[in-house]
């Protein structure tokens, strides 16, 4: 027969090693709401982090969506490198060196005149554009692919302007246009008449422009409607139309 032995009393080592274990759990209670404490605040943190990364954003984001300014030239658009071959930068610096001269008085000053209108001339040639001698052009103005560009004389086009090849800024009844500051105008556009584009505008290729356009906003379409408004309404003389329904 298996003999059974009662269980040994415990101990009192045994006793005061649970209670020692009793005293540690409770001990770490604290360091554990601690870290709780902690991974909220830090949540907290976080949230404010992001809310402060917003508003950055937001103060910024007119500088963001418009790096180049409208109204402070930026002359190395126009800067030819040491032997760069480009007809369009040196078409428009024989228009600034014939401004130049004219603006003073002295033998020097006409020969250079006459210099720089030989200069325009073969690169009016070079390059199949009408860009008058006493165009009104704001610095840093980039022309990529002048073949074809017609600017009126009494034009006044803003600084930092991108104008691409078959633009035509022509005069209806003798009125002429104004361009802002920071305008992109797209290939084969035609702007007629006493048009005013806002700075920082856009026109779309083979746009054909007869009213004002408003600053920021693209207008693309024959005749353009201004695209970038979240609902269909008149816009001087335009018709807006929402970029999703467009």
């Amino acid at each position: 027969m298996q003999r059974t032995e009662p269980m040994p009393d415990a101990r009192p080592g045994d006793a005061e090693s649970s209670a020692g274990s009793r005293t540690a759990v409770e001990a770490g209670a604290p360091t554990r709401a601690d870290a709780r404490v902690g991974r909220e605040a830090g949540a907290i943190g976080a949230e404010g982090a992001a809310v402060g990364v917003a508003d950055m954003a937001a103060a910024g984001g007119t500088a963001a969506r418009n790096p180049v300014s409208a109204e402070v030239p930026d002359w190395s658009r126009e800067r030819r490198r040491p032997g760069e071959w480009s007809p369009a930068k040196s078409l428009i610096a024989s228009v600034r060196a014939y401004q130049r001269y004219a603006a003073r008085r002295g033998l020097i000053a006409l020969l250079g005149r006459r210099a720089a209108v030989l200069r325009h001339r073969f690169w009016s040639l070079v390059t199949g554009a009408d860009v008058p001698l006493n165009a009104k052009l704001g610095g840093g103005l980039v022309p990529p692919h002048p073949n074809g560009v017609v600017i009126h004389p009494a034009a006044t086009i803003g600084p930092n302007c991108m104008i691409f090849q078959q633009v035509t800024l022509g005069a209806v009844r003798g009125r002429v246009r104004t361009i802002g500051g920071h305008v992109d105008i797209g290939a084969g556009a035609k702007l007629l008449g006493g048009v005013r584009v806002g700075d920082h505008a856009r026109i779309g290729a083979n746009a054909v422009v007869l009213c004002d356009v408003p600053g920021g906003v693209t207008a693309v379409g024959v005749t353009a409607m201004v695209l970038g408004v979240s609902d269909v309404v008149p816009v001087s003389g335009w018709t807006a139309v929402a970029e999703d329904a467009a």
